[in-house]
């Protein structure tokens, strides 16, 4: 029965508590900084529209810098004097620069103009973190949908509420309509609809039912179900997203990485240039000392590199936004913007490029009329049996006729296939190395099917071959676009399986993959990759199994398949989930089009910084129009930035 109270004890969405990493607040200072932004901003606006003489008017001017400016003052000051003090070297921020110009403003008596900069500077700084902060919370909001609770099942059938982390493998867990599900584990009763848009970004719940496998933060339907618990709570697929997500978060691209470590090398350099600007200015120009130092303070923000810090990081961890979206989790921006470099993509052929699973893809009996009568037998016969092919058959052969009732005799024997004995009659299913005499027809059509990477066994009536059934594991329907999309790319295209070399060329044929290596050790697989990075650079693994682990660590970037192993998925550096290669070419165009955005920041930020500094030397420009056009362009660049969290336009 459902508890009526569930909605307060259990709700469906439990709400984690904050993390680090979860950044609601317009700065990561929290609400203070806006507040203080406002109060200073209405102290500027009333000394700018009064008249309180000079003196009031400046120390208004001056109270709007300290106040709107406290953070970033303490950024500026106090930061810069932590990190040095921590690295044992001058670390300076560009924080500082900003308020070293406030500073110099006020020393010419331009305090207007420095309380102007402040407020500009410091608003853009707020929009700034807003915008990073944004693409980081279209990813962390999973966190907020982290299951807390979990309604374990009693010896005496009641439950009980408990901590998630409380759960052990093999708890009985009750999950009512609407519920979350706690943790991974496996259905025992119950037919129920899932939405698991949380973990594969599927929009369509999907149906599972008694021995059907289900995940944490996954929600129920409209039924109640019983489930065993499989995992605990640190080892589900969910926990293992966030692990993803935040180390994603921390991990940055290579150009991210380079301007955050080139960044405090550039202030120092503006800082040592501006008062030899200031110093030799007078004696290269008509300036006075009071012009040269006001124009060494508008050279002070212009070479600002605000625009500049803001170039790859929120463009970045929009594209890794987009993508987790989308199915496929990133451990960090590197990998992200490295894909876009990659000359060969290695495939694991079975689960990876195939179904997983075969299927029937050719039938032929000696005696057409009497197909459905020996289809039937067949039918009959694996029923009782429990190989892997006897999925394969009864999915073929199952609609197409009615199955006999008469009792049958079924032996499985290894070596020997399957026999049986139906209305006197012995009939076989087996392998064609079993049968001595074959009809030439069929031995003729077996060595095409061989050849075509189809397996084939016979059906035999009183030890006469009658007819055979070939079957194939097919590729995804999805395979050859991405295929073709690759070699549009001019980027080689690999198989690597542990099939038969026959097999795994079949299926390259058929997709028009570049290189077939059949027959490999699990082993070897990290070998073959390192073949290919030698032959044609930067190498990308995309596999599912744990004897694809080594080939995904060896390989610049590996990709496991979310339906895979945990081996795979704890190794790899990205994640597909569902099994979907379409998302892999997906994430390679919005590898490309991310480094398209951060050279446009990069080139954009650096012509502003130049065209600004030349402006001043010219006289052209004030610090009021400097500071609205150096930080103007840093909002520019978080926007165009921004862009990478919409979805790319179907090609």
């Amino acid at each position: 029965m459902h508890n009526p109270q569930s909605s307060t004890i259990y709700p469906k969405r439990p709400v984690t508590k904050s993390n680090p990493h979860h950044e609601n607040d317009a700065s990561h200072h929290g609400h203070v900084p806006v507040i203080l932004y406002v109060i200073g901003l209405i102290i500027y606006l009333v000394a700018l529209v009064t008249s309180f003489g000079t003196v009031v008017s400046n120390s208004l001017f001056m109270l709007t810098m300290l106040i709107s400016g406290y953070h970033v003052i303490t950024e500026g000051v106090v930061d810069t004097f932590k990190e040095s003090i921590t690295r044992k070297r001058f670390h300076p921020n560009v924080h500082i620069l900003m308020a070293l110009a406030a500073l110099g403003s006020s020393i010419i008596g331009a305090f207007d103009e420095g309380a102007l900069l402040i407020l500009i500077f410091a608003g853009a700084h707020f929009l700034e973190e807003y915008a990073e902060g944004k693409s980081k919370r279209e990813i962390t909001n999973l966190l907020q949908m982290n299951p807390t609770e979990a309604r374990r099942l009693k010896d005496n059938g009641e439950t009980e509420i408990v901590s998630v982390s409380d759960l052990e493998i093999g708890d009985q867990l009750r999950v009512l309509p609407g519920d979350q599900i706690p943790t991974d584990g496996e259905i025992t009763s119950g037919s129920v609809y899932i939405d698991e848009s949380a973990i594969n970004g599927e929009s369509m719940p999907r149906e599972k039912t008694v021995g059907d496998e289900i995940f944490g933060s996954t929600v129920n339907g409209d039924a109640a179900f019983t489930m065993t618990v499989t995992k605990n709570s640190e080892d589900t697929v969910f926990a293992k997203i966030i692990a993803l997500v935040d180390q994603s978060q921390s991990n940055l691209s290579k150009t991210a990485t380079t301007i955050k470590r080139i960044e405090p090398i550039y202030v120092v350099s503006v800082m040592i240039a501006v008062p030899i600007f200031i110093l030799v200015m007078p004696f290269l120009s008509s300036w006075d000392y009071e012009e040269s130092f006001y124009r060494g303070m508008i050279m002070l923000v212009s070479a600002s590199p605000c625009a500049l810090a803001a170039s790859a990081v929120p463009a970045t961890l929009s594209g890794i936004s987009n993508l987790a979206k989308r199915g496929v989790l990133f451990k960090g921006g590197s990998f992200l913007s490295n894909l876009t470099k990659v000359k060969a993509v290695a495939f694991d052929k079975t689960g990876t490029l195939t179904k997983g699973k075969p299927v029937v893809t050719d039938t032929y009996f000696i005696e057409e009329n009497r197909t459905a009568e020996w289809k039937q037998c067949i039918v009959s016969m694996e029923k009782e049996a429990n190989h892997p092919l006897a999925t394969a058959i009864l999915d073929a052969f199952e609609s197409e006729i009615s199955v006999s009732t008469q009792d049958i005799t079924v032996q499985n024997e290894i070596g020997k296939g399957l026999t049986a004995q139906i209305g006197g009659k012995a009939y076989r299913i087996g392998k064609p190395a079993l049968f001595t005499h074959i009809p030439d027809t069929l031995a003729s059509q077996t060595e095409a099917l061989a050849k075509a990477g189809k397996t084939v066994v016979y059906f035999s009536k009183n030890d006469q071959v009658v007819g055979l059934i070939a079957m194939m594991d097919l590729p995804h329907d999805n395979v050859p676009s991405v295929i073709d999309y690759l070699k549009a790319q001019g980027i080689h295209t690999a198989m690597i399986t542990g099939d038969a070399e026959q097999t795994g060329k079949a299926v390259a044929d058929l997709l028009s993959i570049d290189e077939v290596v059949g027959n490999v050790l699990p082993e070897n697989k990290s070998q073959i990759i390192q073949d290919l990075q030698k032959e044609h650079g930067e190498t990308v693994m995309i596999g599912d199994g744990i004897n694809d682990a080594p080939a995904l660590v060896n390989a610049d970037i590996g990709f496991a398949m979310g339906d895979g192993t945990d081996i795979a998925i704890d190794v790899a550096d990205a994640v597909i989930m569902q099994n979907d290669l379409t998302r892999f070419q997906y994430a390679h165009r919005l590898s490309r089009k991310l480094n398209r955005v951060v050279w446009q920041n990069i080139c954009f930020s650096m012509f502003v910084v130049v065209l600004l500094i030349t402006l001043n030397l010219l006289g052209q420009v004030d610090i009021g129009i400097g500071v609205l056009a150096h930080e103007g362009s840093t909002i520019i660049v978080i926007l165009n930035g921004l862009r990478l969290l919409l979805p790319l336009k179907t090609n």
